[in-house]
């Protein structure tokens, strides 16, 4: 779904009209052995959730073990042998809570929710174009565009849905603003990032603020315009991804002070996605500019504390050159690899590269469609 950043959003959505594929059968999972990892800490893996293109039922699931080096495609399919249309359309995001794993399906509109250690299905809670996920206490929280996937000036706003995840269900809703996306919390609050990407060019530009003990909007933040992606670091900040306008408006990534909810900081720096790790926080950039017809692509370490650019080329080998489309990022905390998805022509495999701390390719293998969001798994689940 994140393919707005890169393609015109338009072509996109007229993808939807397309058939989803017959049921047929199912596909074995593919090994791949990468002989160049080693377990550390209480990390013991990651899932990957391929996105697939909007249209084609094609959000698929890879892991990888760093006990047993092996690397596998489509899990989901092979252990859920009796789940209709497999995982669904367009995998937006994925996170584990507890002894759960969670893939948010934007365009089946439903949440899927299996057992983390097996990755079989458990329920499925239904949510209009929901996009992202994120826990506290005893709740999930996802962000939903409420309305259809569409093109509108007049899309409605979006809102967040509270699930219990005792029960599985959802328990209240949040009216927030135009097509929220990724949501962060601190400071007792849920911050959402708005985008009002199906207003285009009337861009959404705020943040709401939720308190988490009322579950009710308290205050309305102004930012930057076309907003997605966050991250909260170990000072109360809240980092922001603005994705600009694709035309004169250039990406640039935010921050919010937590303890004050006000913009401290917006940074020239493009933003399509990023991870922390400690005090670092990895940023790459992948811009489309209509004007050019072309991408901007960039990766850069920001150090959260003084908020300088650390370097503005995490990557020192010939793997930048490999990677066609930057489109997911994640970092293992234990080892501090860093992981780059690369989307290629978002209708073929995609790439996942293994990079050393310094920058330089470990290991890369192939992955489902348009891979995009990692979660990391531990030896021990809460």
């Amino acid at each position: 779904m994140k393919r707005y950043e890169t393609i015109p959003l338009v072509v996109t959505l007229l993808l939807v009209a397309a058939s989803c594929r017959k049921e047929e059968t199912i596909v074995p999972s593919t090994p791949t052995h990468v002989a160049d990892s080693t377990a550390s800490g209480d990390i013991k893996g990651f899932f990957l959730l391929n996105e697939g293109n909007m249209g084609s039922n094609k959000a698929t699931l890879d892991y990888f073990d760093y006990e047993s080096k092996i690397y596998k495609k489509n899990i989901y399919a092979e252990r859920n042998p009796y789940v209709v249309k497999e995982l669904g359309d367009v995998g937006n995001d994925i996170g584990i809570y507890g002894s759960k794993l969670y893939a948010v399906i934007n365009c089946s509109n439903f949440v899927e929710v299996m057992d983390a250690e097996t990755a079989k299905h458990i329920t499925q809670i239904s949510i209009p174009n929901c996009r992202y996920i994120t826990f506290h206490g005893d709740y999930a929280y996802v962000s939903s565009y409420a309305g259809p996937v569409l093109i509108d000036p007049n899309a409605r706003l979006g809102y967040v849905a509270k699930i219990d995840t005792a029960t599985m269900t959802v328990v209240d809703t949040c009216i927030v603003g135009y097509q929220p996306e990724e949501m962060a919390i601190s400071e007792g609050k849920l911050y959402v990032a708005n985008s009002g990407g199906y207003r285009v060019p009337d861009y959404d530009s705020t943040v709401s603020v939720i308190s988490l003990n009322t579950f009710k909007v308290i205050k309305t933040i102004g930012v930057a315009i076309n907003l997605h992606r966050m991250e909260v670091d170990g000072y109360g900040q809240i980092w922001v991804s603005s994705r600009g306008d694709y035309y004169d408006v250039p990406s640039k990534t935010c921050v919010i002070d937590s303890r004050t909810d006000e913009v401290t900081d917006r940074l020239d720096l493009p933003n399509s996605g990023m991870a922390l790790c400690g005090d670092s926080l990895y940023v790459y950039g992948a811009e489309w500019n209509y004007g050019t017809k072309k991408n901007t692509i960039s990766y850069a370490i920001v150090d959260v504390r003084s908020h300088k650019v650390l370097t503005d080329d995490f990557i020192t080998d010939d793997t930048k050159s490999k990677i066609e489309i930057p489109y997911g990022i994640a970092v293992n905390p234990a080892t501090r690899e860093i992981f780059v998805t690369d989307a290629r022509d978002y209708v073929t495999p995609g790439k996942l590269y293994c990079l050393n701390p310094d920058g330089t390719r470990k290991w890369s293998v192939t992955t489902g469609d348009i891979p995009a969001h990692i979660v990391f798994t531990t030896r021990k689940l809460n």
